[in-house]
């Protein structure tokens, strides 16, 4: 390996140090549906999300609640001790993959069928504590991409 890709690898491990995942799998909800939920909570501080997603009509928002929920617990078995109010977390990443789908048939006029697709997708919710710059740069970096 070189030192380049060493110094990449090495630095890559770092940043994942400082990230508390949680992932649901298999969600049998549409991937579409649920970009809605998470697009709306990235790069926001972690109370005002949750806020967000327990005042929100969407079905996906209560899976995508307790998954937070869960990337919280997950920093607080690190972190025992420390306040989630003073170490500034914020939801750094909130991605939807597709997942399987599932082909089913309905019935149609004429002897005929039609074919459903009944979809499902993957999330992921990465939180980090970082300080005000960083939750800014995260919010222009979203801008960007838009």
């Amino acid at each position: 390996m070189g030192a380049r890709k060493r110094n990449r690898a090495n630095q890559m491990k770092e940043e994942r140090q400082n990230q508390y995942i949680a992932v649901l799998r298999n969600c049998p909800t549409s991937p579409r549906k649920m970009r809605l939920v998470t697009d709306m909570i990235k790069g926001v501080e972690v109370n005002k999300a949750l806020d967000m997603l327990k005042f929100s009509s969407k079905e996906a928002s209560r899976k995508v609640e307790k998954l937070l929920l869960s990337a919280i617990a997950n920093w607080q078995a690190k972190n025992e001790g420390a306040r989630i109010e003073e170490s500034n977390l914020l939801v750094k990443v909130a991605k939807v993959d597709v997942s399987r789908t599932l082909k089913r048939i309905q019935p149609a006029p004429q002897g005929r069928a039609h074919r459903i697709k009944k979809r499902s997708n993957h999330v992921t919710i990465a939180v980090a504590s970082t300080d005000v710059s960083a939750q800014e740069e995260v919010l222009q970096e979203q801008e960007n991409q838009a």
